[in-house]
């Protein structure tokens, strides 16, 4: 599994490690490595207690599917390629408005 990481070096000379998309997980280090290092090791530490469920909203039932790590959070997601479409639409109708 792959994030994007955020890294910071304010002028204290501490560098600060936060995963994009995630609230809450960050960390600081000496260096920039450090910073990353210990990311990756609250990140694989919080992966063996969690994992991601999609779920159905807007019926008179609740449903759940899960992905366990490592397979990938979108593997079995059925609302995967409808968010993609979405997107798509999104960021036509967006150059559009900008070429105007």
């Amino acid at each position: 599994m792959q994030y994007q990481v955020f890294v910071q070096n304010p002028a204290d000379r501490t560098f600060t490690a936060s995963v994009v998309g995630l609230l809450n997980v960050s960390t600081h280090g000496v260096t920039e490595q450090e910073a990353i290092d210990k990311l990756k090791e609250i990140l694989e530490a919080q992966f063996t207690q969690a994992k991601f469920v999609t779920i159905d909203v807007g019926t008179s039932q609740v449903s759940t599917t899960s992905s366990q790590f490592p397979a990938g959070v979108f593997k079995n997601d059925p609302t995967f390629e409808d968010w993609m479409e979405k997107m798509a639409e999104i960021r036509q109708a967006d150059n559009e408005v900008d070429r105007v």
